[in-house]
């Protein structure tokens, strides 16, 4: 689809987390069309964050994608976030969006390769935008693991470049 999607000259995909939140998440979440789809769907935890920029719409240094968010254990609402190789670890606090309501949640995690609590801390980075005050009990009664329809996620990796890990977790660089 990279090739597919026409973009004007110049043209830089660099939203803030507002417009994320407002015009891409509530959206997304709502079952509106965007008018440019340039955020592409796919369940981020199923891949490695090395595998990502080569399935994304657009990027150069960070990836934007939708991605449905699975609870670890089946009557809880933690999230799963075990990730191909790897695991992904929230650090710091989460981050109200918008004002002077809160519509969405901004969570920074770090990606581990290998099993937790002894992975070894990448380079890579999530933002994690999720929308503020939804009802997520509803499919806990149904028995469901799904705990977010969509999140919107923005990956990158904090060397700008695209490094990944190997099973002995020795650091290899893909380009």
């Amino acid at each position: 689809m990279k090739g597919e999607l026409e973009l004007p000259p110049g043209f830089r995909f660099h939203p803030t987390d507002d417009e994320l939140v407002n015009h891409y998440l509530c959206r997304k979440c709502a079952g509106q069309p965007i008018s440019v789809p340039i955020i592409k769907e796919v369940d981020l935890y199923k891949f490695d964050p090395w595998q990502l920029p080569e399935m994304g719409f657009y990027g150069e240094k960070e990836w934007y994608f939708f991605s449905p968010r699975d609870r670890k254990y089946p009557n809880g609402s933690r999230p799963n976030r075990a990730a191909g190789s790897g695991y992904w670890k929230a650090t710091g606090a989460d981050k109200p969006i918008g004002k002077p309501k809160a519509l969405g949640i901004k969570k920074a995690l770090v990606f581990y390769s290998g099993k937790a609590p002894k992975g070894e801390k990448t380079n890579w980075i999530m933002h994690e935008y999720r929308l503020a005050n939804v009802d997520r009990s509803a499919s806990k009664k149904n028995n469901n693991l799904r705990l977010d329809d969509w999140v919107l996620c923005r990956i990158y990796n904090k060397k700008g470049k695209i490094e990944k890990f190997n099973t002995g977790a020795q650091k290899m660089e893909a380009g």
